[in-house]
């Protein structure tokens, strides 16, 4: 599958489980021969996204195949590639429960199998600004957030999540929404609620998510396109 193919079926999946927000939000991969990186076209939903709507960027921005716009917030995607070696792939959304959930200002508990992906620790919270991540330095601040992590929380904004390729970093998105929305839902219960503790996480999340299962859920989505 080419670039451009994994990253316009991952669209679809993210706008098929809870990532879509009319034209907003945007998924990239990194060119595998090292010549930039792939990313979504502008003015498109993610369910919209066809290999034709993809495009390559250089770390500028710069447009060098592909002929609709790009999004103004690449350098989320750039700079964090830049910074790290090891991902392959990077989503940025606006998921309604994720932004509901980082206003909150709770740690992200595992409620259910879906937040030790994410705890212990608590998942990076970037506070610097709701704004959009519109040059190269806020590119740079997010990444530096991230730092080694799968994810974090824009505040008044929405989501990242990066993995070593398209298929870990949607479902992480993926999961990461439902982790939100789950604690959102026991929160407003108004009763006291219980989570797993850092051992018990951290067991749950090599079963339940190690490389081997993420693809089998991964394969999963894509069958339900």
């Amino acid at each position: 599958m080419s670039p451009a193919d994994e990253v316009s079926t991952g669209c679809r999946v993210l706008a098929a489980h809870g990532n879509a927000d009319l034209v907003w939000g945007h998924l990239s991969c990194r060119d595998p021969d090292g010549h930039g990186v792939w990313l979504k076209s502008a003015g498109y939903g993610m369910e919209e996204i066809t290999p034709e709507r993809v495009v390559r960027i250089d770390r500028a921005g710069h447009l060098l195949e592909g002929g609709d716009k790009v999004h103004l917030e690449y350098p989320i995607h750039t700079e964090i590639m830049a910074a790290r070696d090891d991902v392959g792939a990077v989503v940025h959304s606006h998921a309604e429960s994720a932004v509901a959930f980082a206003a909150t200002g709770l740690p992200l508990r595992p409620i259910g199998h879906e937040g030790t992906l994410f705890w212990p620790p608590d998942i990076p919270h970037f506070t610097a600004t709701g704004d959009l991540i519109r040059d190269r330095e806020l590119g740079a601040a997010v990444a530096t957030a991230l730092a080694d992590r799968n994810a974090l929380l824009l505040h008044r904004h929405g989501l990242v999540t990066a993995g070593p390729d398209v298929a870990t970093a949607v479902m992480t998105a993926v999961l990461l929404e439902k982790a939100c929305r789950m604690q959102l839902q026991v929160a407003a219960a108004g009763t006291s609620y219980t989570w797993s503790d850092e051992d018990e996480s951290r067991a749950k999340r090599d079963r339940c998510y190690g490389p081997a299962q993420l693809q089998d859920a991964w394969a999963y989505l894509l069958r339900r396109l």
